[in-house]
């Protein structure tokens, strides 16, 4: 079955969502990273589908949902778990499953803690723990927070095969789609990154946001933890520390992929069904 894209109005604000299998009873979410969108996870969503029904949100500010006009009040993970609850409770999905790549992991987590305690039965983080290296948060917030712009769509997929090179292989069609799925024109006609830059907000007005320990010493759930291989983000005494601490994850590290795993091939397919299938 095709996918569909959808609309709903979560807090006040208009969020765009892509549903996978929809025939199906139980739900996956899979959410995304920061400064991306909700079709980052087309692959795995088509793949998963198969079993499941997938519904793969673009945060505000992000894509096609609403950009905010409270970036310090809205773009920080309570705003998104809040965001998040009030979309599973339109849905009318009692329970999930959830896989999140990068912020898309920390928003499972806060969520898990909070305000879907017992309704996310199952959390998948891509890349992402309780704890980031500061050093990578500074490079991921220089280049988010001033999009590059560009003449043409060509140059912008150039740049973007170099920033996100560390995702790991991707075929060209699928670069091509990361591409045209993220891309937005500016009024001079050239074209950046489909985000509001106010979103890195977050870092500024919330510097603690990922800082996430104490939420993770209650979570009592499954989780996998899946760590690009040489992550600059997720450094392997935080993996470490995250088998031992709180709900005890299973970390498996991905070779040939830094931050983040791209969740596109076989592998990393049959990894996140299984875990999710119990």
């Amino acid at each position: 079955m095709s996918p569909t894209s959808n609309y709903l109005t979560c807090l006040g604000r208009e969020l765009h969502y892509m549903e996978w299998g929809a025939q199906h009873s139980e739900t996956v979410i899979a959410w995304h990273g920061l400064a991306r969108t909700g079709r980052d996870m087309d692959d795995l969503a088509a793949h998963l589908a198969q079993r499941w029904r997938v519904i793969c949100p673009d945060t505000i500010g992000r894509g096609l949902s609403q950009w905010s006009p409270d970036p310090v009040g809205e773009y920080n993970l309570a705003f998104y778990a809040q965001l998040a609850t009030s979309l599973l409770d339109q849905l009318g999905i009692e329970q999930c499953l959830w896989v999140g790549t990068s912020m898309g992991g920390a928003i499972g987590t806060k969520a898990a803690a909070g305000a879907l305690r017992g309704r996310i039965r199952r959390l998948v983080l891509n890349d992402n723990g309780p704890s980031l290296a500061a050093a990578a948060i500074e490079r991921i917030r220089s280049y988010a927070g001033s999009p590059a712009s560009f003449a043409t769509v060509s140059e912008l997929e150039a740049y973007f095969r170099t920033v996100y090179k560390p995702y790991g292989w991707l075929s060209d069609a699928q670069w091509r789609r990361l591409t045209e799925t993220s891309v937005r024109r500016l009024p001079d006609g050239r074209v950046t990154p489909h985000y509001d830059p106010a979103m890195v907000q977050q870092f500024i007005s919330h510097p603690d946001d990922y800082e996430l320990w104490d939420e993770w010493d209650t979570l009592d759930l499954p989780v996998l933890c899946l760590r690009g291989e040489t992550s600059d983000l997720l450094l392997l005494d935080t993996a470490e520390a995250m088998r031992e601490r709180g709900p005890r994850a299973v970390v498996v590290e991905i070779p040939g992929c830094g931050h983040a795993p791209a969740l596109n091939t076989p592998e990393q397919f049959a990894l996140v069904e299984r875990f999710l299938a119990g």
